[in-house]
């Protein structure tokens, strides 16, 4: 039994709620453990439809769903903060993508990190206006009763 993905398995089915739900807690969880606070009513959940390589969209439901939150920790906090997230993703079965703290000596983090079996991805990194972002992307999923299907 193979235990990557292929691109003929079936979509992960998951309502938009639940993944928004999840998407909050986790980066919720971030902040927490990064010693940072979440802006409140910043949250930016946003659900696209999935589009296909040859840029076709089934009509089913399906979607992908990117989810950012901002901190305006300030800016000398962010490489702590990142690497505090960097190990505790590591440490919940992440893997890490991509890292970095500074660019030209200056504060700019970036921590990209994936989650094989759900390929969720997870990114922190510092905005141009010096904000620190949090954001989970999630692959193409199902909703639970996709119009048009049976059974």
């Amino acid at each position: 039994m193979s235990t990557t993905s292929g691109a003929n398995d079936p979509l992960p089915v998951k309502a938009r709620q639940e993944v928004q739900d999840w998407a909050q807690h986790m980066t919720e969880y971030m902040a927490q453990s990064a010693g940072v606070a979440l802006d409140a009513g910043s949250a930016e959940p946003f659900f696209n439809d999935c589009v296909g390589k040859n840029d076709e969209v089934a009509q089913d439901g399906r979607y992908k769903m990117s989810y950012a939150v901002y901190s305006s920790a300030p800016l000398e906090q962010h490489p702590e903060a990142v690497r505090k997230v960097r190990t505790m993703l590591e440490q919940q079965g992440f893997e890490i993508d991509g890292y970095r703290e500074t660019t030209d000596g200056k504060v700019d983090t970036v921590l990209d990190a994936s989650q094989t079996s759900s390929r969720y991805l997870i990114t922190v990194e510092t905005t141009t206006g010096g904000l620190l972002l949090f954001r989970v992307k999630t692959p193409c999923l199902m909703p639970p009763t996709a119009p048009g299907t049976t059974g």
